[in-house]
């Protein structure tokens, strides 16, 4: 899986955006996911499901043409991305957040100064003398979505440094400036893969070797073990 965080102030066309590249990636045959933070306290219409939220955790409502999913409390957006079945995830807001590119959405050279954070790819803007390219201009976002298409990432933000960088966030910093690739993660490509609830479970070289010595070791025990790959299935 793929991401990209759109990221400005109010007004500067972050929701555009998301919407034209969305519409744009879709028509190439990907699979687009959206996730979207708001400080704000979320409103739900007046729905049987909307009731059952005040007591339950979680809650679903699924439709014919859709379903619905209330979690309650914050979750993070490695929580939600458990959820995302999907090529390319689009994220707004999320400044802080340091562990994929982002494009930066701007209104005025100062917001330069307070967005970037070493992991832009580009600037967009309604204004076309503002930024690399224009919001509002459908060649511009085709090139955009070209751009999120070859070089979108997502580190799993676990900082356990076995790719050589103090933390997840210098090594995103490295490969948006091209100097290296998302290969470098360890932790992305293990030499063991767990899954649960059919997704990926992100280990460090820790908790890896962990696992596969510990498994090793009780396979090996029984009998009529011969050498080989080990597959074990939890239901």
């Amino acid at each position: 899986m793929k991401a990209v965080g759109i990221v400005g102030f109010k007004k500067s066309g972050k929701t555009t955006l998301i919407m034209k590249l969305s519409q744009e990636l879709s028509t190439r045959g990907y699979k687009v996911a959206a996730i979207k933070h708001t400080p704000l306290h979320i409103c739900f219409p007046e729905t049987d499901s909307s009731k059952f939220k005040e007591h339950a955790p979680f809650v679903a409502a699924i439709g014919p043409q859709e379903t619905e999913v209330i979690l309650k409390g914050e979750k993070t957006i490695e929580d939600i991305l458990a959820y995302c079945d999907s090529d390319i995830v689009l994220i707004e807001g999320f400044k802080k957040e340091k562990t994929f590119p982002k494009i930066v959405c701007v209104k005025d050279e100062a917001d330069k100064s307070e967005l970037f954070d070493g992991l832009q790819l580009f600037t967009a803007s309604f204004d076309a003398d503002m930024a690399d390219f224009t919001i509002t201009d459908d060649d511009h976002i085709k090139e955009m979505a070209t751009v999120v298409a070859r070089r979108a990432f997502k580190l799993p933000g676990l900082n356990c440094g076995e790719c050589g960088y103090e933390n997840c966030y210098e090594l995103a910093k490295v490969i948006v400036e091209g100097e290296n690739t998302v290969d470098a993660c360890v932790s992305l490509h293990p030499p063991i893969s767990i899954k649960v609830n059919g997704s990926d479970l992100a280990l460090n070289a820790f908790a890896t070797h962990l696992f596969k010595t510990t498994v090793l070791a009780m396979v090996s025990a029984l009998k009529g073990v011969k050498k080989g790959p080990v597959e074990i299935e939890i239901p």
